[in-house]
């Protein structure tokens, strides 16, 4: 058993949730920050489904990132509604939470989550994709107009995909953590197993290679999950909603299905460190995103 990161006299370890509108930049934020991809991204809204727990540990610190669904109203059958629930829930249970947003007005949606910040914990506002504002003097008066919307704890311009200011953040989210030891050893990355990560990688590539094509209720379960010395044999079913979409994502000849198992594959081989044999199908479950028995056996 690994040990656990050894306490500095001032080492602090907390719970940091990452909230936000769909599409934001969240998940690339986590991963940006871990230094590995560990939560999937995608243009499209609401990519991330599940809490997800990214854990970056220091000398003097131990960070617990929990990754959020985005918050929305529009759509909202039974797995929207889980994924609201979600967000609503981590936010009473953390030491921190980071609010991101785009470098520009907030929007009806920002606006949606900003009315559910906890009042008595530290939030930092986090303005993700600084880099596009140029000067960070332009970064200003926006800065002072949602100073007035709310009391956050700080205010941090980043740009997560160019890794610009991100020491920054971590220095100022430690300032809010307890004092205490580290709760997880100093080689663990996330609480989630790699059942869980393969089939979203998965899910991600469906998302990525087909667009707005593919419609937002497909989901992955993995049926079968094997390791053999330094082989993982994954056997994954992508869900849809009904026969017209399998199809889609099957592809001409099954080019299209062949490519999200092979850049799937790829990315499980650089996660896992070890070769990986995926087989993919596609199977269809009726109405599953609104059919609260189906979601809850698969995991939501």
């Amino acid at each position: 058993m690994t040990e656990l990161t050894p306490a500095a006299d001032d080492f602090r370890c907390g719970t940091v949730a990452i909230v936000g509108r769909p599409n934001v930049g969240k998940s690339t934020l986590l991963n940006h920050i871990l230094g590995l991809k560990l939560a999937i991204t995608s243009r499209k809204a609401q990519t991330t489904r599940h809490r997800l727990l990214g854990i970056h540990t220091t000398e003097d610190t131990q960070f617990l990132f929990v990754d959020t669904p985005g918050f929305q109203q529009k759509h909202l059958n039974t797995l929207n509604k889980s994924l609201n629930k979600t967000v609503t829930q981590v936010l009473t249970e953390v030491d921190v939470v980071l609010f991101v947003i785009e470098p520009m007005k907030l929007g009806e949606a920002d606006e949606l989550v900003l009315k559910l910040l906890p009042k008595n914990k530290p939030v930092l506002l986090v303005v993700n994709k600084a880099d596009l504002m140029g000067d960070k003097g332009n970064l200003l008066p926006l800065i002072q107009d949602f100073d007035l919307l709310f009391d956050f704890a700080g205010i941090i311009p980043v740009s997560a995909k160019k890794n610009l200011y991100l020491d920054e953040l971590l220095s100022a989210i430690r300032e809010h953590l307890p004092q205490q030891p580290a709760i997880y050893a100093e080689d663990e990355l996330t609480d989630k197993n790699e059942r869980f990560l393969a089939a979203e990688l998965v899910r991600e590539k469906v998302f990525r290679l087909l667009g707005d094509e593919v419609p937002y209720s497909v989901t992955v379960e993995i049926e079968k999950f094997e390791t053999v010395k330094n082989l993982r044999r994954i056997f994954a079913a992508i869900i849809v909603d009904k026969d017209s979409q399998k199809p889609m994502i099957i592809g001409k000849g099954g080019e299209k299905l062949k490519q999200i198992s092979t850049e799937a594959r790829q990315d499980m081989e650089k996660l896992f460190g070890s070769k990986v044999y995926l087989e993919t199908w596609v199977k269809v479950k009726g109405g599953w995103a609104d059919d609260a028995r189906a979601l809850k056996s698969l995991g939501f």
